[in-house]
């Protein structure tokens, strides 16, 4: 795969990306979902930066939310420069197509959530309470590289009461599939999915 056709890929993905999360952030408020079927809704909430809903604070409690916020933006921008680069060396290689392709996947969505927690605060205002403006005149809900990454697909297949002898979760509902995700992490996971299951035509030993 020629590298022109893994920034094409890059593009398209990084344009669903980015068009489903404006469309999101400018017709809904925080919270608000639309149920599709009975095991797929658009469920609008907004995180920290990291992967599947998840956040900062989950990880990391001996530094303030803002501080660590800032250094996995950090850190995510210059991992998309070695991404960007493993993808160069990979086309110019002429590496297995699933390998470039699972490589470009991973950068489309790296970027894409980049851009969210880059870009959003000084581009949208806040959505807790009225449906986001896009440039607004007072200004965004916060500062750059302080932006929250924008999530959207909810997928809650079904809820059980786990038995009491479960360890740590028993006799506790369970939902699945609880993490709200976006277009963005779905390319992320599609990639190392790849990597994995295709391991052996991504990296044939010679």
């Amino acid at each position: 795969m020629s590298l022109k056709k893994s920034v094409f890929i890059i593009v398209v993905v990084l344009l669903i990306d980015q068009i489903s999360k404006v469309y999101i952030k400018t017709h809904f408020t925080l919270q608000e979902s639309v149920k599709v079927f009975e095991w797929f809704q658009i469920y609008f909430i907004e995180n920290d930066g990291m992967a599947w809903g998840t956040k900062i604070s989950d990880f990391v409690s001996f530094i303030s939310d803002r501080t660590a916020k800032v250094a996995l933006t950090l850190f995510r921008i210059v991992a998309i420069f070695g991404i960007g680069y493993w993808l160069y060396d990979a086309t110019r290689k002429q590496s297995p197509k699933v390998l470039i392709l699972a490589i470009a996947l991973i950068f489309a969505g790296a970027l894409g959530n980049i851009i969210d927690s880059v870009f959003y605060g000084v581009l949208f205002d806040g959505s807790s309470s009225q449906v986001a403006t896009f440039l607004p005149e007072s200004g965004g809900y916060d500062a750059l590289l302080h932006g929250r990454v924008v999530d959207m697909l909810y997928f809650p297949l079904f809820e059980i009461d786990l038995p009491s002898w479960v360890p740590f979760y028993g006799g506790k509902r369970f939902n699945f599939f609880e993490p709200v995700f976006n277009i963005a992490d779905m390319a992320i996971s599609t990639g190392f999915i790849m990597l994995i299951v295709f391991n052996k035509k991504a990296f044939p030993k010679k």
